[in-house]
């Protein structure tokens, strides 16, 4: 068996409960009443390399196999699914864990980014042990650009597609879009980089040319999901909010073209056109 079908199965863990009734107490200025949301689930899950610990990371209990893959590929743990011998995930007594077996020589090049921190689910880097831990250099990417009214295909449709946002209106979402508009892939989490992470790790099991996609987030834009896409080879990204200046920097370096939403706009920030203006 090729070492890679040892992580294309199924999620063992796939069917657990994304969300949760919550009863709570909506209070307006006409009084008090009884109220119950539907709550998006937050588990902590533990990456162990060859059964040592390595990071606890917060994540929406779907498709951890996919996350566990892409956290690898995305953080430069690993190269390709190639370099993963195993990777299993189990329930644990309060969430979940997962075994990633590597060619030792790879886990002592995976310590310097080894987390102290658990990584919650709002945070993508951290726990890093070193500034250059957390702010690598981004792979260089090359493909073609969608065409705008392809970009406002991909947006008008993200919605519709989001399974755990139409149940918690709390997620988060990445998904894959082909030169049309039209969503190849999405993943969903309550943290956005989770959300990525859980995409790159689909996608890279997946029989997909990321030189002819782009990434579409529901989030802002901030440096970690620019590494990480630029990690997954797409040439561009399209998000719901706005990019931070180190993004875009990051973005410049890697080659990778930003587009934000702005109401019915699509602002661009090609990677030869932007430059900084000092206010």
């Amino acid at each position: 068996m090729p070492r890679s079908e040892a992580i294309r199965r199924p999620d063992p863990v796939g069917a657990a409960a994304t969300s949760r009734h919550a009863a709570g107490v909506a209070v307006n200025p006409a009084g008090m009443r009884r109220s119950e949301w539907q709550v998006a689930e937050e588990v902590p899950l533990a990456i162990l390399l060859n059964g040592e610990d390595f990071a606890v990371m917060m994540v929406t209990p779907a498709d951890l196999e996919d996350f566990v893959l892409g956290f690898a590929l995305t953080e430069g743990l690993v190269g390709t699914t190639d370099d993963i011998r195993k990777l299993s995930v189990t329930r644990a007594s309060d969430g979940y864990m997962a075994n990633v077996s590597l060619d030792p020589q790879k886990v002592e090049k995976a310590d310097g980014r080894r987390r102290r921190l658990a990584g919650r689910s709002g945070c993508g880097v951290c726990g890093a042990q070193s500034l250059a831990a957390a702010i690598t250099k981004p792979r260089r990417v090359r493909g073609s650009l969608p065409e705008t009214k392809a970009i406002h295909a991909a947006f008008a449709g993200f919605s519709d597609r989001q399974v755990m946002r139409r149940e918690n209106h709390s997620t988060h979402a990445a998904a894959l879009c082909g030169q049309d508009g039209r969503i190849l892939l999405i993943r969903e989490d309550i943290g956005r980089h989770n959300a990525l992470d859980k995409l790159a790790g689909a996608v890279a099991r997946g029989d997909f040319d990321v030189t002819q996609s782009f990434v579409l987030l529901s989030s802002r834009v901030s440096y970690e999901m620019v590494q990480k896409s630029a990690a997954m080879g797409v040439p561009l990204v399209a998000a719901a909010s706005a990019p931070s200046a180190l993004s875009l920097r990051v973005a410049k370096a890697a080659d990778l073209t930003l587009v934000v939403k702005a109401r019915d706009s699509l602002m661009y920030f090609h990677p030869k056109d932007f430059s900084e203006s000092a206010q």
